[in-house]
């Protein structure tokens, strides 16, 4: 069991908390604070507990220089609304200066501050000094509470916790305890959804899972790479031709393992990607040369839904189709909302699947929701995150 902030004295402390404050933005303006929201529970608890708050996190990639687009300030600004409180926040190009430094220094109990863009800096991603070093003078304890940036190995995620006692934030733990639990005493039966695009980036967390679920259940544009290796024609969907030997091995292991894969039996297809003149539903094997699949077909949902429904755990990661677009969102809705009806426990891997339970307004309905497309993948694969890794042992 990890160490969190309850775990230690935070009273009168400088704690050092690293957030994922990594929000989308439209002309300087945020358009979902979800992932700010998420982190209010150990900020809160930190300044009731009257620690002194320096909060950090990185944005989009400035790749180690000042850019006034992907500065912090409107998080500054959203924050202090959400705590009821000023949150103190100077737009240093370095990051660290001396002001920032007296600022953190006459910081009172219950007071919050925030860095800038700890990726203007280029040693951030590196975990290099003098960053590293520079970030932990600021603070006496180090509280990662940034999951979605968990699986990256850098200054102020990991690197800090040379220097400073090293604790989670709340975020982390339910972050860990839900896919932790999900994964190694899930109540059964157990299913995986897997969807998106490539199949490469999912065949080690596919691997991983068939050795814990029961079913995997395959959407999205990695169907047709599965379709391809049983000898089907995909006409011109999208294929991750590396990964055909792949998939067709990945199929005869899960045989062979008694794990049931499902895959589409129908898809809704088009004539182009962009203009879509022309939108019809064909059988899986019956794919027309000139034609794309787009998203999942009526058959397939309800052969999705039916084994939803039986599930009593289920982990999903990936949409069934280009959910974006309003003419093939009816797979991935179909599916969000038999898991909004479920019994049970349902977790969400972060990304895409996040933003498809979102846009639907089915995100209360929902077990858990991740804030980390890319870490949570890598902890469904089984891989140590440095972020989680750094803090320390009860």
């Amino acid at each position: 069991m990890k160490k969190t902030v309850r775990d230690v004295d935070v009273a009168g402390k400088k704690c050092l908390v690293r957030c994922d404050f990594n929000v989308p933005m439209k002309d300087g303006k945020i358009t979902d604070d979800f992932r700010i929201v998420s982190a209010l529970p150990t900020i809160q608890y930190l300044v009731e507990n009257k620690a002194c708050v320096i909060l950090m996190s990185h944005m989009g990639k400035p790749k180690g220089e000042p850019k006034p687009e992907l500065s912090l300030k409107p998080v500054a600004d959203r924050l202090s609304e959400l705590l009821g409180q000023e949150v103190k926040f100077s737009s240093c190009p370095t990051v660290v200066c001396d002001h920032i430094r007296e600022t953190a220094a006459a910081l009172q109990p219950g007071e919050v501050m925030l860095l800038e863009n700890t990726r203007y800096r280029k040693e951030e991603t590196k975990s290099e000094e003098p960053f590293t070093g520079e970030l932990a003078s600021l603070g006496e304890l180090f509280v990662n509470d940034a999951f979605g940036t968990a699986h990256r190995d850098h200054s102020s995620t990991a690197g800090i916790s040379r220097y400073l006692p090293t604790v989670s934030g709340f975020l982390i733990e339910k972050e860990v305890k839900f896919l932790g639990d999900a994964v190694e005493s899930p109540e059964r039966p157990f299913v995986a959804i897997m969807g998106g695009a490539k199949v490469g980036d999912k065949i080690p967390v596919i691997e991983n899972l068939m050795k814990k679920v029961d079913s995997i259940i395959i959407g999205g544009g990695m169907t047709y790479t599965f379709l391809k290796a049983q000898g089907y024609e995909i006409g011109t969907s999208i294929l991750d031709a590396d990964s055909i030997d792949l998939s067709r091995e990945l199929l005869a292991k899960a045989e062979a393992a008694g794990v049931k894969i499902l895959l589409p039996v129908d898809a809704v297809v088009t004539d182009d990607f962009e203009n879509n003149n022309v939108i019809k539903t064909v059988d899986a094997d019956a794919m027309p040369a000139d034609m794309m699949g787009m998203d999942i077909g009526p058959k397939t949902i309800e052969l999705f839904k039916a084994a939803i429904a039986e599930a009593k755990t289920i982990v999903w990661n990936g949409p069934m189709g280009v959910f974006e677009n309003p003419k093939f969102e009816t797979g991935t809705k179909a599916v969000a909302q038999a898991l909004a009806d479920s019994d049970a426990v349902t977790v969400i891997g972060g990304g895409d699947s996040a933003a498809a339970v979102e846009q639907f307004g089915l995100k209360d309905k929902m077990t858990h929701v991740s804030t980390g497309g890319g870490a949570s993948m890598e902890f469904l694969e089984g891989k140590i995150l440095p972020g989680i890794a750094c803090i320390e042992e009860k």
